[in-house]
């Protein structure tokens, strides 16, 4: 194994981007290795090492990275998976080992954007009927059972595969696809399925922001779930950004590592 080894937290399209670049930049000189959570059957390629499965919160990461000589340590989860962020920088903090956030940009409202902003999924669960009947639900599988309850309206959801078991919601049609989405993607897709509200997390980034923008187009409301609260700590947006801080930490003199 190299002496320099940097542990990406993935599972986004950022964290494989990253996983690429670093290998392409730093090469044989630095271990690459990706940790994904383990709930996506079929994840799409990622180079380096890949390990799949979670750690048992901060203890289990820091035993993780002590045993694997890990010396960085890169969060590029999603926005909305606040407990591993948490566990990374409680683990961070009790190894000394250096932690950085690698967040995709925040979307833009445009005034055109008929966004409605909820502090959480049961927020908006109880909400989308009130505004729509045919809502496209684009939460993300494991955020699907907060809306079991909702009435009045009929879901659309769109799933990179197909559920291992039938959804909690009571009249739903599921869409199977991999994005990213084009634009005239997005569009089709609300108009030949009639929505009239779509349902979204505010996760930001270019990846997926043209489903906002057909839903503009269309002059569809969208209800927005506001993203957690970011961990405290060093954050960049940009893949650049961060290989950049991976190469500054060997010029830089280290934190002593916690027994």
């Amino acid at each position: 194994m190299s002496a320099r080894h940097l542990l990406i937290l993935g599972g986004t399209g950022e964290a494989a981007a990253l996983a690429r670049a670093a290998l392409a930049r730093f090469g044989d000189s630095m271990t690459i290795t990706t940790a994904l959570a383990g709930r996506t059957r079929h994840p799409g390629p990622i180079p380096g090492q890949v390990r799949i499965g979670g750690f048992g919160g901060p203890t289990g990461l820091a035993a993780y990275m002590m045993s694997q000589g890990v010396d960085r340590l890169i969060d590029a989860t999603h926005p909305f998976a606040a407990e591993i962020s948490r566990a990374a920088r409680i683990a961070s903090n009790r190894t000394g080992i250096p932690r950085l956030s690698l967040r995709r940009p925040a979307w833009q409202r445009h005034p055109l954007d008929r966004w409605i902003e909820v502090d959480s999924l049961e927020a908006a669960a109880l909400l989308v009927g009130r505004i729509g009947r045919r809502a496209w639900l684009t939460v993300g599988a494991n955020s699907i059972a907060a809306f079991a309850g909702a009435t009045g309206v009929r879901f659309v959801v769109r799933l990179i595969e197909p559920p291992g078991e039938p959804l909690p919601l009571k009249f739903c049609e599921v869409v199977i696809g991999r994005g990213p989405f084009s634009l005239v993607e997005e569009r089709h897709l609300l108009e030949r399925h009639a929505v009239d509200v779509v349902v979204c997390k505010a996760s930001g980034g270019a990846a997926t922001e043209a489903k906002l923008i057909a839903a503009r187009e269309l002059s569809l409301p969208v209800i927005m779930v506001r993203r957690p609260p970011v961990e405290p700590g060093t954050a960049v947006e940009t893949v650049e950004a961060a290989l950049d801080w991976v190469e500054g930490l060997d010029r830089a003199p280290q934190a002593k590592r916690l027994p």
